[in-house]
């Protein structure tokens, strides 16, 4: 594999610069003072951003891009070989390496990476550890996979020893990465496209948590499904969270306000620390917030600042994110896409004050759909009332013939009243017919289902 040499910068193209966490890895190389440049379908908030910091970025991907000057191309899982500017570079002789392989790279230069896995929660919990570490100065390098308001986007480049980055397990990325500290909030099925099943994720995890280090620390969820058999025999340190008393830090008296925020006292080891009071809401979030308590108690970070930052901490965008309210009907916002995090999300929004609680649901690429088909109607039946759009392909096309219809058939089945529309406008103008003064709306899913939500707010 071509090795980079960060003491001598070079030029390097990425494919796709606008991702969100393309864009931020470019822009910790141009920090460095390496020259970059880069290719996308369109532009965007985050390219426009990088090209101030000095990237040269041109639309649309085309195999011209590929000037004889560049050392080196990155590109993510979803380009496919017969990209022009990935063919191209490859006629040209030019060395190409992965996202990922790029990210462990560049995680070699700090003494302390710190990696935050598993199928759920990653961004919110990589958020918390970054708003925490920044309430104690402690200057931190971010890589961050959703927009955190108080650094202005989803990358911050520090001059500490502390680097912390998401770690996803979609085509076994986060095998590339070289964490010192790496921690595993809950493991499940997701992403069928790559996995063979339930085990290949498991074994996947196993292999990451392997990753550490001697000196090194694991931080995993006690609840995880045989936890025992991800841990045995690691040569690293472990420390435990979960809502079991015999997990080294647990929780009790859990509670929550009319906003859905959850409070809780901390057990470490059994001993009660005192309340814990979070900015997000549901039980999964307090979940997340153990682990993050463990990391900072292990970094040795002040436990004031700690809980401080945690009561402060509102979210990410598109995380349970209020977007506003309009005629009496507040409109929030929020990325849940598997079964278990649509759950997670209504639960937290049934302690939000409400009449009716409205989901608009947007499934997330043909093979989840059909895999979790029955999940999801079982997660959606949470919500008083389901609106379905059409399925987000992303990086899919629908070979399988599936579609919202069936979906819609099976939350038929289960008594839920539901709808479905195949264009945003159908939707809106049925909202805007149908909801009432004192609903809760909630537009959910990885796509593009915000716009609907944003478009009855006039945003």
């Amino acid at each position: 594999m071509y090795q980079i040499n960060f003491n001598h910068p070079i030029h390097v193209h990425f494919i796709g610069i606008g991702g969100i966490s393309m864009s931020g890895l470019a822009q910790i190389l141009l920090d460095a003072g390496f020259c970059v440049s880069g290719s996308d379908a369109r532009k965007s908030p985050l390219t426009q951003h990088l090209v101030t910091l000095g990237a040269k970025i041109r639309y649309p991907q085309m195999a011209g891009n590929i000037e004889d000057n560049i050392d080196l191309v990155v590109y993510t899982a979803a380009i496919a070989k017969d990209n022009p500017e990935f063919a191209a570079a490859a006629e040209k002789g030019i060395p190409l390496m992965t996202r990922a392989d790029l990210l462990g790279q560049i995680m070699k230069n700090y003494k302390t990476a710190i990696a935050i896995s598993g199928t759920h929660g990653k961004t919110t919990t990589t958020s918390m550890v970054s708003e925490v570490l920044l309430a104690a100065d402690a200057d931190p390098t971010l890589s961050i996979g959703g927009i955190l308001k108080s650094i202005g986007g989803n990358i911050r480049v520090g001059k500490s020893d502390y680097f912390v980055t998401e770690a996803c397990e979609y085509t076994n990325s986060f095998l590339s990465f070289f964490p010192r500290i790496s921690v595993i909030l809950n493991i499940e099925e997701d992403h069928m496209d790559f996995f063979k099943d339930i085990e290949d994720i498991r074994h996947s995890f196993r292999r990451f948590a392997e990753l550490l280090p001697q000196d090194g620390y694991l931080i995993i969820n006690r609840e995880i499904d045989h936890v025992e058999s991800l841990i045995e025999g690691l040569c690293c340190h472990i420390i435990t969270f979960g809502a079991s008393a015999d997990a080294d830090y647990s929780f009790t008296d859990a509670s929550y306000d009319a906003l859905g925020r959850a409070s809780y006292s901390l057990l470490k080891k059994g001993e009660n620390c005192g309340a814990i009071n979070l900015g997000v809401v549901g039980e999964h979030n307090i979940l997340n917030s153990l682990s993050v308590i463990a990391l900072m108690d292990l970094l040795g970070i002040d436990f004031h600042t700690v809980r401080d930052a945690l009561s402060s901490f509102s979210g990410t965008d598109r995380r349970f994110e209020l977007k506003g309210e309009v005629c009496g009907i507040k409109i929030l916002d929020d990325y849940a896409h598997h079964p278990t995090e649509i759950t997670a999300t209504l639960k937290a929004a049934a302690n939000y004050a409400h009449k009716n609680l409205w989901c608009v649901f947007q499934p997330h690429t043909y093979t989840r759909t059909k895999a979790f088909l029955n999940d999801f109607a079982k997660a959606l039946t949470l919500a008083d009332k389901v609106v379905l759009t059409d399925i987000y392909a992303a990086r899919e096309k629908n070979t399988i013939g599936i579609s919202s219809r069936d979906l819609l058939h099976e939350l038929e089945k289960l008594g839920k009243e539901c709808y479905y529309f195949s264009s945003f406008d159908e939707i809106e103008n049925f909202l805007l017919k149908n909801c009432i003064n004192g609903d809760l709306l909630i537009t959910m899913g990885a796509g593009d289902v915000v716009k609907v939500g944003e478009n009855l707010l006039g945003m």
